[in-house]
């Protein structure tokens, strides 16, 4: 039998390859918040990517992001998911089914919320395809469910009710937190129930994860507006025509105003594709405003909260590959796709 002598240089790249679909081992007493990106790559029968398709309908990215959140909710400690709208591509039943397929991957195993995006409703606010497959029904039984937006109006209560727009509660790490999910462009009944429900926890650290927030500052012109206008809170909206609030709005209206919010996520802008900036509450509190759309492609966001350094470590993760994502995939974005910020863990919210 012949005994081959491997170079170590090859050695060293076998290890660095297998160690590839690795991720960075998570600290003692940390957790994740894993927030999915949009998740607009639909493909096959009746989609704008292939309207001519006979294929089956497939949303592989979607796939990979759910039954990874799925294997890794124990060795990555995730205590909470979120996702910030484009659920679907187009507002369809054939879109949503599938949806909610994936999404049944983790249902039940991890609390989680989910942002009705511009693409899943109508453009007067009509989220009827979303309630069918996501009613408030569904989540009832479980004890981290708060509820969702009721109102005495009707007309209200159709379009903003039953769990379009929502909120969760969780706790670990010695920490309370209330994370409520928004419509996009929520309208002035929304943001007074939502209002209202950071009122009732100002005890419990707030997250909100809403469509639109960051991006763009002016609606772009052109396309490659997108990617060289100025960028922060967008003073622009979707949906909901004059009802609709632009995020501009939204931070005035609601989340300046409370002492204990600390987050909020969003989506939206492929072209812009991640931004974090931070702004100071009406009270002093730094409220950390984090975008990510990798427009379908492979990455999702891991946001590891760690309690004993007082940082949130984020990890944009691709799923299709399993490797960290680089910041020269997606030169189009202005920030790096994996960073750290102090967020302090120890005080009061």
């Amino acid at each position: 039998m012949k005994i081959f002598a491997i170079p170590f240089a090859l050695i060293t790249w076998f290890l660095a390859v297998a160690s590839a679909a690795e991720l960075p081992p998570l600290p003692a007493g940390a957790f994740t918040i894993a927030v999915i990106p949009d998740t607009q790559g639909y493909y096959g029968m009746a989609t704008k990517s292939q309207p001519d398709s006979k294929d089956p309908l497939t949303n592989a990215v979607f796939a990979h992001h759910t039954a990874f959140i799925k294997d890794h909710i124990k060795d990555q400690n995730i205590v909470f998911v979120s996702h910030v709208g484009d659920i679907v591509d187009i507002d369809v039943w054939s879109q949503w089914k599938l949806a909610r397929e994936d999404i049944d991957a983790f249902h039940g195993l991890v609390p989680y919320g989910l942002v009705v995006g511009n693409h899943d409703m109508k453009s007067d606010g009509n989220a009827s395809l979303f309630q069918h497959y996501f009613p408030a029904e569904r989540f009832k039984e479980f004890a981290w469910y708060g509820g969702s937006f009721t109102s005495a109006n009707q007309d209200d209560e159709k379009k903003y009710g039953n769990n379009a727009n929502s909120y969760q509660l969780f706790s670990e790490g010695g920490m309370d937190f209330v994370f409520i999910h928004l419509e996009c462009n929520a309208p002035d009944p929304v943001l007074e129930w939502a209002g209202g429900i950071l009122d009732r926890y100002a005890d419990r650290r707030a997250c909100i994860s809403t469509h639109m927030d960051l991006g763009v500052i002016h609606s772009p012109k052109t396309k490659e507006g997108f990617s060289k206008d100025p960028q922060g809170r967008m003073l622009w909206s979707k949906v909901h025509k004059k009802q609709g609030n632009t995020p501009q709005q939204m931070w005035d209206k609601l989340y300046r105003k409370h002492a204990n919010l600390g987050f909020v996520f969003s989506g939206d802008q492929s072209r812009v594709t991640a931004l974090h900036l931070t702004d100071t509450g009406d009270q002093g509190n730094i409220v950390h405003r984090l975008l990510s759309d990798y427009t379908s492609t492979g990455p999702m966001r891991l946001y590891r909260f760690l309690p004993a350094d007082n940082q949130v470590e984020v990890i944009t993760w691709d799923t299709t590959i399993n490797e960290l994502t680089e910041t020269t995939q997606y030169k189009t974005g202005r920030e790096s796709h994996q960073f750290s910020f102090d967020y302090n863990m120890s005080a009061k919210p």
